[in-house]
């Protein structure tokens, strides 16, 4: 979406142009009416009709007749915590990617291997469940007991069953063993896969691991796939119908998670919104590793914020206490309905604001940006800023952006009213004939490009969903990336979803054959 001279002048002064930016925002889509016509109506009809001249697959029959369901019915299901753990370099990403059936961790012959992502959903006999790759041990040789004790505690903590990985050619060490007697204090249900096992000779190497004391080892190869099923086939059976540490959304307020890089000042805001010391705050970067909920009411309307660690740079770089932070802030984004990603406006925008700001629109939950320490910001970084967010964040226009000083108390009060429109946005649906009509204009007044001397004819778009908003549309060929970057921009402005990412996907679907 394209803004002004005056919106980004709203985005940075904070006399003026800071209440411009709100009531800008504000005024989107004001009063929208989502009610259908009877046009609307009949095109939806039309065009269902239509739809019948094509080749559609059970998936798309399903979407079409599905009726929207109740919110309590739509949320989502309480997904299972496997976790894999083991030393560095004894195969857990290639497990993990064997078990995802795709190149998802990054592997190479060496540990500590670059991992941007920890959590993966998952899906064994059909049952779905959460995959957690807690590769990223950087033990030292100095203190090793106390390292491996440390990351391996809260590995295990955060799991609901684990697969503790082993090297089966070099066998159980020194800190495997120190490993084992946490997994047996924990009480968690454990599957002990004997890796790197490639044939008979292997399997013998298997057997001595029986003296772990944790039951049958599976010999597995996870780079060649071999008896991966059978380990697969024990996990689910370990893993609990309910989970104790997938837990999503509780029912009553909504979770605001407050995220970005350390030092920023997430404890501050949490504090001053809360109008008292909820959380320990400090000038050393990195106060906060656990995340801390704090149930707070505002404008009479109670909320859950969740004061996460600061996420530091890429996962991999990471180390010990630091590395399960970050674990634990990723999961915290993924409980939570809205991320707020804090920034210093009074210093450059790095890489880290740009990532974590990423990770919050990837995980598809509302995104607000709240631009902190803005009375710390001179008149001449200003420009710079303006110039960073029109560079760096071009992508994400849609967010909501308050200027504020956490520190101070300026502006706090503001972001509330930005919370609420985001979370909005996040729950809003579009009735299928509105959808329809909105489209048919649009492809009326914009056609979508000749590619190869043919033109591609949008049949039919759905809602599949929200939290966040889904777009399904079925069309005769390939929608360009450009032409559905159009379609989501028109979205945005016509029905007002500002403060949550939209996801559009096409089918494209041939005429049946008579």
């Amino acid at each position: 979406m394209t803004h002004d001279s005056s919106a980004s002048e709203a985005a940075l002064n904070p006399a003026a142009g800071d209440d411009a930016a709100l009531d800008d925002a504000a005024t989107v889509a004001p009063d929208l009416d989502l009610t259908e016509t009877e046009d609307d109506v009949a095109r939806e009809r039309a065009l269902r009709v239509g739809l019948e001249e094509f080749e559609l697959d059970e998936e798309d029959q399903a979407l079409l007749d599905s009726e929207w369901a109740d919110d309590e019915d739509e949320a989502e299901q309480i997904l299972p915590v496997l976790a894999i753990i083991g030393r560095p370099n004894v195969g857990k990403s290639t497990l993990v990617n064997r078990i995802l059936g795709r190149r998802e961790a990054v592997v190479e012959d060496k540990p500590g291997v670059t991992r941007d992502r920890v959590s993966y959903p998952a899906e064994w006999a059909g049952r779905r469940f959460m995959l957690v790759d807690t590769g990223g041990w950087e033990v030292d040789v100095a203190g090793i007991e106390s390292k491996v004790a440390e990351q391996a505690e809260v590995a295990i903590s955060l799991a609901d069953a684990v697969v503790f990985v082993v090297d089966a050619a070099v066998g159980a060490t020194a800190t495997d063993e120190r490993v084992v007697e946490l997994l047996r204090r924990s009480g968690k249900p454990v599957v002990l896969c004997a890796n790197k096992v490639d044939g008979a000779s292997g399997e013998a190497d298997a057997t001595y691991l029986w003296a772990l004391g944790l039951g049958e080892p599976f010999p597995v190869s996870a780079l060649h796939g071999r008896g991966t099923g059978d380990l697969l086939d024990a996990a689910i059976k370990a893993l609990p119908s309910k989970s104790a540490h997938g837990t999503l959304r509780p029912a009553g307020p909504r979770r605001v998670a407050l995220v970005g890089r350390p030092n920023v000042g997430k404890s501050s805001l949490l504090n001053k919104i809360a109008g008292s010391e909820r959380v320990v705050v400090d000038e050393v970067a990195g106060t906060t590793r656990d995340p801390v909920d704090e149930l707070i009411e505002l404008r009479g309307i109670p909320y859950w914020f969740v004061d996460t660690a600061g996420i530091r740079r890429r996962v991999h770089q990471t180390k010990g206490a630091d590395f399960y932070a970050s674990l634990r802030t990723a999961a915290a984004i993924d409980k939570a309905e809205i991320g707020v990603v804090l920034v210093d406006a009074s210093a450059p925008l790095t890489e880290q604001d740009i990532r974590v700001i990423q990770q919050v629109v990837d995980s598809g939950r509302a995104l607000t940006i709240a631009y902190n320490k803005w009375d710390l910001m001179d008149e001449d970084r200003r420009p710079y800023l303006e110039r960073e967010i029109e560079k760096e964040l071009v992508q994400i226009q849609w967010a909501p952006r308050v200027n504020l000083s956490a520190r101070t108390g300026w502006h706090s009060e503001r972001l509330v009213p930005a919370i609420e429109r985001s979370l909005a946005s996040w729950d809003r649906r579009i009735p299928t004939g509105k959808l329809n009509s909105f489209l048919g204009e649009l492809v009326a007044a914009h056609p979508h490009p000749l590619r190869g001397g043919k033109q591609s004819r949008i049949l039919f778009a759905t809602q599949a969903s929200t939290r966040p908003p889904r777009f399904v549309i079925f069309a005769t060929g390939f929608i360009e990336a450009g032409y559905r970057r159009f379609i989501e921009r028109r979205l945005r402005e016509t029905f007002g979803f500002e403060g949550t990412p939209i996801e559009i996907s096409v089918r494209v679907r041939e005429k049946r054959r008579r």
